[in-house]
């Protein structure tokens, strides 16, 4: 019988972003990457309407079923172990939000790129993010990295260059 603290498949499936965390180098960035084709995918072959609003319900829909997940893998893996990467997946779609509809690949690249700079510089308050406890400190600061990203995606075309 399996005790409701004790991490199961699904939860590692999860955690390690559908297993790219396990990636040898740089799972975070497998991460992102992973879920930054995976929005691809779907922007090129969806109505753009339904892969938004899709992006949004992925969101909230895994970070919810995250916080708790991450709970029972740290109390295997430790605290905010590197194969726990769901949450550069989310932070990847708030940036991605931020694609216009119908945008060059260089857009969804664009995002991709902002984000990792956004989660590994941690400004403003992304690293004081990652000092509340659980699964809330994990995903809130690549949240916070996601934002940052998608508001630098929506002033760039706005800049006279």
């Amino acid at each position: 019988m399996n005790n409701a603290n004790t991490p199961t498949g699904w939860d590692i499936f999860l955690t390690t972003g559908f297993y790219s965390g396990f990636c040898p180098v740089a799972p975070g960035t497998a991460g992102a990457a992973l879920a930054t084709l995976l929005w691809m995918a779907a922007a090129w072959s969806l109505p753009y309407v339904w892969v938004w609003g899709g992006t949004c319900v992925a969101i909230i829909l895994f970070t919810l079923l995250a916080i708790p997940s991450i709970r029972r893998i740290e109390q295997v893996w430790g605290e905010d172990p590197s194969r726990v990467v769901i949450d550069e997946v989310v932070g990847v779609w708030i940036t991605l939000l931020a694609v216009p509809q119908g945008a060059s690949w260089l857009y969804p690249l664009g995002a991709f790129l902002l984000f990792r700079l956004f989660d590994i510089w941690k400004p403003l308050g992304v690293r004081r993010m990652e000092r509340i406890s659980g699964g809330w400190g994990v995903m809130l600061d690549d949240v916070l990295a996601g934002l940052y990203g998608a508001i630098v995606m929506i002033i760039i075309p706005l800049l006279p260059l």
